[in-house]
């Protein structure tokens, strides 16, 4: 079976929306997170729970596949209980969030369990999720107790 790989482009909050939907559960290393200052862009690799292809009932298996998730126009990025110095830790994605602020900027957070965030300060919201390479079978299904 062919597997199409998702390319998503973000430029407003409905946008982010259905981007934090797809990275429901995603799981990112430390080492894969990059803010290129002078480029004025972050970038982030994910292991992303194909969530859709479950749904649709595509995979009889549970699938993952790399995603980079590439913030541009980026103003500054700074992190809460993220350790980027140890690079073998992983975050474990919940959803994004993102506020409108006073000068017309936005700020756009990452929130990851244990309390994580990576808070964002962009000119405008111009967010691209695209995949990269081939899906692998992942062993569980992320499960969430109400």
């Amino acid at each position: 079976m062919k597997v199409t790989n998702l390319k998503l482009l973000a430029t407003s909050d409905s946008d982010l929306r259905v981007i934090s939907a797809h990275l429901q559960d995603a799981i990112v290393y430390t080492k894969d997170i990059a803010n290129l200052r002078r480029n004025r862009i972050f970038l982030i690799q994910l292991n992303r729970f194909m969530w859709e292809d479950v749904e649709k009932g595509v995979f009889r298996k549970n699938k993952r596949i790399r995603t980079v998730l590439k913030f541009d126009n980026v103003i500054s990025v700074v992190s809460k209980n993220i350790d980027i110095g140890k690079k073998d830790n992983f975050l474990d994605f919940l959803t994004i969030e993102s506020n409108l602020l006073p000068d017309k900027s936005y700020e756009i957070k990452l929130i990851f369990s244990g309390d994580s965030i990576i808070k964002i300060n962009a000119e405008v919201i111009d967010v691209t999720l695209d995949d990269q390479g081939m899906p692998w079978e992942s062993k569980t299904t992320p499960k969430h107790e109400f």
